[in-house]
C-alpha cells in the first residue's frame, strides 16, 4: 500500500446513515492518515456508481425502506461483489450487516434476498426490539478489548455454518442467542452503534490491518480520551443506566 492511497468508501450515507454510522470512515481515513499513509475517501450516494477499486467499504444503519433500496442498487450494479471478490474489506453495521446475508426481513415482515457476502440470516422474532447498551467480549483470536456500542434492531441474525461471529454479549441482544457480529473473510458486520469505531479504536485497527496487510501499532496518544469514554460507557452498560424504559407490552411480551 506504500506506492498509492488507500481508498475508503462510504456507501449510500444518505440511505444507511442511521446513529452517525458514517463517521466511521471518519475514524479509518484519520487512522491512516495519524500513520503517514495516504488515504482517499469516496463517498457514494444513492443513484451513484459503486466503484469495484475501492480497498475498504463501510456501510450503515438505515430504515427498512432504505434498507431495501439500497439492497435492490448493489444487487443491480455489483460493483461491491466485484471489489470483495478482488480482496477488497467491508465493515457493515446493523441493516448494512443484514443486507450482506442471504436474507433480511423487509417492512411487512416478509424475507427478502440480501448479497450473500456474509453467510447468515436474518428473520423477524415476536420479542421487542433490541435497544439499548451493548457490550461484547471479543473471541480471543481477534485480539481485542471489550466491545461497546448501542442497538435498535428489531431482527435477529442467525449465522451459517461458514461465519464467525464477533464476539459472546455480555449486555444487551446483538445477534440473538448470546453471540454478536458476522465475519466471513474480510467482511464484518455488527450491530454495534457508536459509531463502533470511535468507541473501539483496536476495531478500527483490525480492519485497517486487513486493508495494509499486517498489524497496525497503536496509537496511545491519540486513544486516550477515546479510552476515558470506553470506561464510562462500559461502567454505564453495566450498571444498566442507559436501558431504555420499556412499555407495557413488552414488559408482558417478556414475561
Amino acid at each position: 500500500m506504500a506506492d498509492s492511497a488507500v481508498r475508503v468508501a462510504l456507501l449510500f450515507p444518505d440511505l444507511l446513515g442511521t446513529y452517525g454510522d458514517g463517521g466511521n470512515a471518519l475514524v479509518l481515513t484519520r487512522r491512516l492518515s495519524w500513520r503517514g499513509l495516504a488515504v482517499e475517501t469516496v463517498v457514494v450516494a444513492a443513484g451513484e456508481v459503486v466503484p469495484d477499486s475501492c480497498d475498504l467499504y463501510v456501510l450503515g444503519g438505515g430504515e427498512d425502506g432504505p434498507q431495501v433500496e439500497a439492497t435492490r442498487e448493489l444487487e443491480a450494479q455489483g460493483g461491491l461483489h466485484r471489489a470483495v471478490d478482488q480482496g477488497a474489506s467491508v465493515l457493515a453495521v446493523c441493516a448494512g450487516m443484514q443486507i450482506l446475508g442471504h436474507r433480511f426481513p423487509d417492512i411487512g415482515g416478509t424475507p427478502r434476498p440480501g448479497l450473500g457476502l456474509l453467510d447468515c440470516e436474518t428473520v423477524r422474532v415476536d420479542a421487542p426490539r433490541a435497544v439499548g447498551e451493548l457490550l461484547v467480549t471479543p473471541d480471543a483470536d481477534w485480539g481485542l478489548p471489550l466491545l461497546t456500542g448501542f442497538e435498535n434492531h428489531g431482527g435477529r441474525t442467525r449465522l451459517g455454518p461458514t461465519a464467525r461471529r464477533l464476539g459472546a454479549v455480555e449486555v444487551g441482544e446483538g445477534n440473538g442467542s448470546g453471540d454478536e457480529g458476522v465475519v466471513n473473510g474480510k467482511v464484518l458486520g455488527t450491530y454495534l452503534h457508536g459509531p463502533v469505531l470511535a468507541r473501539n479504536p483496536a476495531l478500527a485497527d483490525l480492519v485497517l490491518g486487513w486493508v495494509v496487510g499486517e498489524p497496525l501499532a497503536p496509537l496511545p496518544e491519540a486513544d486516550a480520551d477515546a479510552e476515558a469514554l470506553r470506561r464510562v460507557r462500559i461502567r454505564a452498560a453495566r450498571d444498566r443506566e442507559l436501558q431504555p424504559r420499556r412499555s407495557w407490552k413488552d414488559v408482558i411480551r417478556r414475561a
